[in-house]
């Protein structure tokens, strides 16, 4: 090996090794810090105006991926007695809502004991459980379904944790506000 084989030989090894520590020093910046969390995903169609229309009079119109099969099949089935209210819709309406709630279901086992309930959900309590309990009692969020308090991308089904912007707590009666 002549002299000149010899130094790009010597800059090669003393480069990689620098390359490679760069590489990795970089790599917690592109890291996941979500554990699982799948909100930046892209909603997998848009959601359609009867549901936006129909269940996002009352509340947010929660993505389809929130809740599994099973879950949504039961909401469903019981519209004429929805957490107290009468929600009922007609055939066609309840028809549509239920097949793109089906088919964006999430991707979880068959649960007999689901949740109704998108705030008891096991995902929600996880990625909630850094909330303080006076932010949920707030005049500002109010409840745990109040979903646009904090994510600014809720009514169009985004709840990046990157957008999340807590309100400041203020007082409120402390009574029946749970997450």
């Amino acid at each position: 090996m002549n002299g000149r084989a010899r130094i790009a030989f010597a800059a090669a090894l003393t480069a990689l090794p620098l390359a490679l520590l760069l590489a990795l020093a970089a790599a917690p910046a592109r890291a996941d810090d979500d554990e699982g969390d799948d909100d930046r995903r892209p909603v997998r169609a848009p959601m359609p105006a009867v549901y936006v229309e129909e269940c996002g009079s009352c509340h947010v119109p929660y993505p389809a991926r929130g809740l599994p099969a099973s879950s949504w099949r039961a909401l469903m089935g019981g519209l004429d007695r929805h957490f107290g209210n009468d929600a009922s819709l007609a055939p066609a309406q309840a028809d549509a809502i239920r097949r793109w709630l089906l088919a964006g279901a999430g991707a979880r086992p068959a649960d007999p004991a689901a949740p109704l309930r998108l705030t008891r959900a096991p995902w929600f309590l996880r990625e909630h459980r850094e909330v303080p309990m006076p932010l949920w009692r707030s005049a500002a969020v109010k409840s745990a379904t109040n979903c646009a308090a904090c994510h600014r991308g809720a009514e169009r089904g985004v709840f990046s944790e990157h957008d999340v912007r807590l309100p400041r707590p203020s007082p409120r009666s402390t009574t029946g506000a749970k997450p």
